[in-house]
C-alpha cells in the first residue's frame, strides 16, 4: 500500500461528520465490579465526507479523488474540520502550544505530539502529516528562526549539527496538521433521483498508519 501526500478536497473536509474512537474491552466480575482493558494505545478517527456532499459537483469531486485513491488502496490527508491544529479551536498557532521533548545535548530528532489531558490524565498522541510550512519550533519559550528541519511527511523536526537542544531545554512546538486517513469502502453507490430528494451517499474514512 502506498500514502497519497494527497489532501482531500479542504471545501468538502470542513463539513464532515466523524471524530475519534477507542476499543475498549470490559468484563463483568462476579461481585459487580468491571476489569475494563485499552486495546488501541491512541484512538483512531472515523469520518464520513458523505455528510459534505452538497451538489453533484461535489459528489463528482469525490468521485474523482476517490477513483484516484485507488478506493481503499492507498491513504491520503484528510484536515479533520474540528481538530487539526495545535491549538484550540479558534486560536492562532504558536511556538508555544505542545511539549515535543526535553534535550539532552545529543537527540536531535523529535516528534510532533499533541497532548489531550485534563486533571486526571494526559494522552499524548504523535502528529505524522503537519502540513508543510506550519510548524513553528521554541526552545526554553524562545521561537527558533533556523537551525531545524521539519518532514512533513512523518512529523519529525530534526535540529541540525550545532543547534541539538541542551541538557534539560524544554522543546515546544505549534502546527496545524492532518490525518492520514483512506477511504473505508471499495464502492461508492450512488443514486442521483435519492441524491436530489434529499438522501446523501455514505463516504466512509478510516485513520491510518502510514
Amino acid at each position: 500500500m502506498a500514502f497519497h501526500e494527497q489532501r482531500f478536497p479542504l471545501r468538502l473536509s470542513l463539513t464532515t461528520s466523524g471524530g475519534p474512537g477507542r476499543q475498549t474491552d470490559i468484563v463483568s466480575l462476579s461481585n459487580g465490579r468491571e476489569a475494563r482493558n485499552r486495546r488501541w494505545r491512541f484512538s483512531r478517527r472515523r469520518y464520513d465526507v458523505g455528510t459534505a456532499v452538497r451538489s453533484v459537483a461535489d459528489l463528482y469531486a469525490v468521485l474523482e479523488f476517490f477513483e484516484a485513491r485507488g478506493g481503499q488502496l492507498h491513504g491520503f490527508r484528510f484536515r479533520d474540520p474540528v481538530d487539526g491544529s495545535s491549538a484550540r479551536p479558534g486560536e492562532a498557532v504558536t511556538p508555544l502550544d505542545q511539549w515535543i521533548g526535553a534535550g539532552d545535548g545529543e537527540t536531535s530528532a523529535f516528534q510532533l505530539v499533541k497532548a489531550y489531558g485534563d486533571g486526571a490524565a494526559v494522552e499524548r498522541r504523535p502528529v505524522v502529516k503537519p502540513v508543510a510550512g506550519s510548524v513553528r519550533v521554541a526552545i526554553d519559550g524562545v521561537e527558533q528562526t533556523g537551525g531545524f528541519s521539519v518532514d512533513a511527511t512523518t512529523g519529525m523536526v530534526t535540529f541540525a549539527a550545532g543547534h541539538v537542544p541542551g541538557e534539560g531545554a524544554e522543546i515546544r512546538a505549534g502546527f496545524d496538521y492532518d490525518v492520514p486517513v483512506r477511504f473505508d469502502t471499495d464502492r461508492i453507490k450512488i443514486d442521483l433521483e435519492a441524491f436530489r430528494a434529499g438522501r446523501i451517499p455514505s463516504i466512509p474514512l478510516i485513520e491510518v498508519i502510514p
